[in-house]
Formats: C-alpha cells, structure tokens, sequence
C-alpha cells in the first residue's frame, strides 16, 4: 500500500472529506498502526459542533479511541511504554493524552500528570497538513514518532483481544481512574451503592469499572430506553431510572432515593456533562457521600447554583478528568479479563470508513440511535 487514505474535516459544522496520502518512511523510533477499530466519542461531536474551548488547527482527521495492528516499525522502537515487547503484528493502543514526564507537575505530583504543563494532545490536535498526515484514527493508518513527539506512549494490547475490544481501552480508563479518585479520599468501597448520571458510553464503561471494583449496587440515570437504559441493565445496572419519564430533578432525586432504599447514594458520578448534573447529583448523595465529576464541558455553575450544599451535606467533591500514563495498563487489564462477563459486542455499532460511513456514524452518536459508534477502516485483522 503506497497511498493511504484519511478522513479529514475543514472546521466545526463540516462533512469528512476522505483524501489520500503518500505511505511515509518509517524512521527509527516510529511505527505505523493499521487501524481496526476507532471509536466516536463525546469528545469528537463537541468539536464538530464547534463547542471546543480553544481554537484547533483545522484541517484535522479526529479519532483518539483507537486500536490497531504495528505493520511497520523502526528498529529502535522495541518496546511499550510498560515494557512489553512490540513486534510488527503487535496490537496496540494509543492514548490521546500524553504527559511529558519533565514538567513541574509530572516530576511533583505524578498521580496529577494529566495536568501536565506541555501536554502532547495526540490525534485531533495535529493538523493533517502536519506531515505525514496520519494523526488520527479515522483513517486506515496512524503514525508514532517518539522521536518527533517525545511523550508519545504505546500501550501493547493482550493477543487475544479484540481491537473493538481495545478500542474502549481509553474511555473505560478515565472511568476506572474517576473511581480510583473516590477510592484515593476513601469516598468508595466495595460493596457501595453508586449512582451513574448519564447512560452513553462512558456510563456503561462506568457501570463496568464499579461492577469490577465492587460496588454494591448501580444504578443509571439517563435516556432514551433503547438502546441506552435497556443495555445498561444488559451491562449490569441494577436499576435504571428514565429522565424521559421522570422530567423534574426533584422526581429524579425521589426515585433514586426509592431505589437504594436509605439516606441516598455512596458514590454519584457525573458521566453526562450537563450543566446541571452536579447540584441535582449531589441531592442523591447520603450524607458524607462522594460525588465524582466526569463532565468535561460542564458550565462552572451561575451564582444561583447554590454551591453551597456541598458544604452543608459534608461532602466530599472530586473532579476527575481523564487519566494518567500508569492508569491505561489498568484499564487493558480490566476490559481483557472483563471481556467475556459483559455485552460488549452489544456497545459498539460498526460503521464503514468512507464519507458516507463517517457522516453516518457521526449523526447516529449525535441523534443517541447508538450508544458506541465505531468506525472500522480494516475490517477482519484482529
């Protein structure tokens, strides 16, 4: 394969246009990844809507949920960033975050890493008029050069995973990491009742993390029935609680209390992103509960948010935004011996890699007639 095509966007609001490139050298530290699988995630719709926070470097091939097969690799690079060996037919993954290891924060405060000062933002922050284009995971190949962009880490994935199995590697990370967080202050433990507000696929992978760390019972807020609530429960909610029915946070509030029988939740995460997830969450909390914040376009609230609730319920607040280097081996080995104990299969829709095939997925995760779009540019090759 001498050309290798890549989807690309324009800008917020635009169609992907599928453009060929030349199949570049491989130097001694850089490898080239066919793609299997690569997810859509929030993330990506809220720049393609244009909700993106800071200006990016249009034109851009997004996709940072992805999993793919070395089929070329320099002869220096030899292992992973955990120091497994990485051969050509290797499956790996590669996280969108990548700290920088030098910084004050990453050499101080190495549990904080992802605030690292010089972050490498892989993927949908490289414009494809950056050669050799192959940024993001929305096309047939990706390129690493650890030479290039030093942070850069790979993560080798088990032989016997899938790679729509290892495309979920990076969103159930940051949800695993989230219930680390409440574990770090002593806000979960096992056998706690938890609360997921939000039923897209960052609240099934939280439903997976908790049901793995050892909750007691979960239960899922969010819409619509099918095919999100209904595959929620498929993935182990022990209740589910419609936000279609009950419109009213008060209502909402009510039935989760119904639901846990008690004072309120252990643990509320925040998996939505809606602004006014965080005051009506924490009225589900018990006293001295653990609300955990995921949402990472929430609004930092109006000056009637009435804040000050956190301080009279003496509850412990926990932000957790996406994860750090040592968290994604975590996440691996969870979805490797989690594999066969959930509906995975059932998460993920398959979309072809060409225009119509990305416009497709892209408007079926916006419009929620799939939980976990997926856009697969080889398909059979692990």
């Amino acid at each position: 394969m001498s050309e290798i095509r890549v989807s690309v966007f324009e800008g917020a609001g635009t169609s992907p246009q599928i453009r060929t490139v030349t199949r570049p050298k491989v130097p001694d530290k850089a490898a080239l990844i066919k793609v299997g699988a690569c997810g859509i995630c929030g993330t990506d719709l809220h720049i393609l809507k244009g909700h993106w926070p800071k200006p990016l470097p249009w034109p851009l091939t997004l996709g940072h949920e992805v999993a793919g097969v070395i089929v070329e690799k320099g002869p220096a690079l030899e292992e992973d960033f955990m120091g497994n060996p990485l051969t050509v037919g290797s499956k790996v993954m590669l996280p969108p975050l990548m700290p920088c290891g030098r910084c004050y924060y990453c050499v101080h405060y190495p549990k904080s890493a992802n605030k690292c000062l010089n972050p490498t933002y892989y993927g949908r922050y490289l414009s494809f008029d950056k050669p050799p284009h192959l940024w993001g995971g929305w096309a047939e190949m990706e390129y690493v050069d650890l030479e290039m962009l030093p942070a850069t880490k790979i993560y080798r994935l088990p032989d016997d995973m899938s790679l729509m199995l290892g495309s979920l590697s990076e969103p159930l990370t940051s949800s695993l990491r989230a219930f680390k967080r409440a574990v770090s202050v002593g806000g979960f433990q096992v056998g706690d009742t938890v609360v997921i507000q939000g039923s897209g696929p960052i609240g099934v992978l939280a439903i997976v993390a908790a049901k793995e760390m050892g909750a007691g019972r979960v239960v899922v807020i969010g819409a619509p029935e099918k095919p999100r609530l209904e595959l929620c429960r498929q993935f182990g909610a022990d209740a589910t609680i419609s936000i279609d029915e009950f419109t009213a946070a008060e209502s909402r509030v009510e039935a989760v209390r119904d639901v846990v029988r008690g004072f309120g939740a252990d643990v509320v995460m925040d998996c939505s992103g809606h602004p006014s997830a965080g005051p009506e969450g924490m009225e589900m909390l018990r006293d001295g509960g653990t609300y955990v914040e995921m949402g990472q376009f929430t609004d930092a609230g109006s000056i009637d948010t009435n804040w000050h609730r956190i301080c009279v319920k003496d509850i412990n607040v926990l932000g957790s935004w996406a994860f750090t280097a040592n968290d994604i081996p975590l996440g691996i080995g969870m979805l490797h011996r989690a594999a066969d104990r959930y509906p995975f299969d059932k998460l993920q829709t398959k979309f072809p890699f060409s225009e119509a095939g990305i416009t497709e997925a892209i408007e079926s995760a916006m419009d929620m007639r799939v939980v976990k779009a997926t856009i697969v540019p080889h398909e059979g090759i692990g």
